[in-house]
């Protein structure tokens, strides 16, 4: 969940200030991370984090692209969900489909932003 957590608060520094939707979007978030309790913040185990690595390397390796962090990211996420007994709830089909191939014991599901 910080994984999740980190990549909501990345948009604080990402959006460009000068955009007028910024603000809303901001705003919309704050209000989410507020609402999160502390109780719900987890790191993922040292065991997960490991294999994320493995796992990100095998994806890069049978890909043939390299997307460094944010696979790893990515692949630590679905690890840590799957030690939890969680759904990964994700639009990100490329990646998450090849870690739900590689390993599927995973719970993944997708949405198609509207």
């Amino acid at each position: 969940m910080r994984k999740a957590l980190a990549e909501l608060t990345h948009l604080f520094g990402r959006l460009d200030p000068s955009h007028p939707a910024t603000k809303t979007v901001l705003r919309e978030i704050r209000r989410t991370l507020e609402d999160i309790q502390g109780h719900r913040l987890f790191s993922p185990s040292e065991t997960a984090m490991g294999e994320a690595g493995m796992l990100a390397g095998l994806v890069t390796r049978l890909s043939g692209a390299a997307r460094g962090e944010s696979l790893l990211n990515d692949a630590s996420l679905y690890l840590q969900a799957l030690e939890r007994g969680w759904i990964v709830l994700t639009r990100n089909v490329r990646d998450f489909d090849y870690f739900d191939q590689l390993l599927p014991v995973g719970r993944v599901l997708f949405y198609e932003q509207g």
